[in-house]
């Protein structure tokens, strides 16, 4: 698929959301535009079916994008939850973690830039959407040791870290 190309003047600007709503939809996922500022999608995964956030802001030439974890934390774990995502933090190179704090759910950001872009690849916004899943899956065995299996968060990062040899 072509660039989307990109005027220089922020007003004019294509919105990449167009071009985000033709990748998730080749993925085959249930998705809502919500209005030309935002959209929603689920993707499937490995642990659970997560929430995927688009949000475009000419005024700031920029797309924010979440995706959230079908984890909620309670009030006693969410100290070690904090830790936790400070120790996950420092592994990532794009993004970050956070908690969301309406719904005390997990959540990997990232957001970009586009302000004097010319063009839009669609490989870029796949990579955006593929290195938040990874990360996610990647991770989200830890979130669950900690706020489930009562692990501290550097034993629960240890124990999700582990690389598996063979298969059993």
């Amino acid at each position: 698929m072509p660039a989307l190309t990109l005027s220089s003047s922020p007003a004019e600007h294509t919105n990449p959301l167009d071009l985000m709503e033709q990748i998730v939809g080749g993925y085959e996922w249930a998705f809502d535009r919500r209005n030309d500022s935002e959209m929603a999608a689920e993707a499937p995964g490995k642990w659970c079916d997560y929430g995927l956030y688009f949000s475009w802001s000419r005024e700031l030439s920029g797309l924010h994008f979440a995706c959230t974890l079908d984890l909620k934390a309670p009030a006693a774990r969410r100290r070690a939850l904090y830790e936790l995502i400070a120790l996950a933090n420092e592994r990532l190179w794009i993004g970050h973690f956070s908690l969301d704090q309406d719904t005390f759910t997990p959540v990997f950001r990232h957001a970009v830039l586009l302000r004097g872009a010319t063009s839009v690849a669609q490989e870029g916004f796949e990579d955006m959407i593929d290195i938040a899943l990874n990360e996610c899956e990647r991770f989200y065995p830890a979130f669950q040791f900690v706020l489930w299996g009562g692990k501290s968060p550097a034993e629960a990062l240890e124990a999700a870290m582990l690389d598996c040899a063979g298969e059993a």
